[in-house]
């Protein structure tokens, strides 16, 4: 069966902030704020480079994926 929108959705926009999805006592805070994730930069170094390629999805963010 074909079915058809009856509103156009695709113009409507939402801002939603990131912070608000994570609850404030989730665990996650906690583990972000007892740990110092800047020690990635230095394992991944050699990974990237500085003058090629397209910009890259920061390591730490990735890691905490």
């Amino acid at each position: 069966m074909l079915n058809r929108k009856k509103e156009d959705n695709r113009k409507q926009i939402s801002f939603i902030c990131i912070d608000d999805l994570v609850p404030k006592d989730h665990i996650l805070r906690d583990i972000d704020k007892a740990i110092d994730f800047s020690f990635i930069y230095d394992l991944v170094k050699d990974k990237y480079s500085e003058e090629i390629g397209r910009p890259s999805i920061d390591p730490v963010v990735l890691f905490k994926i």
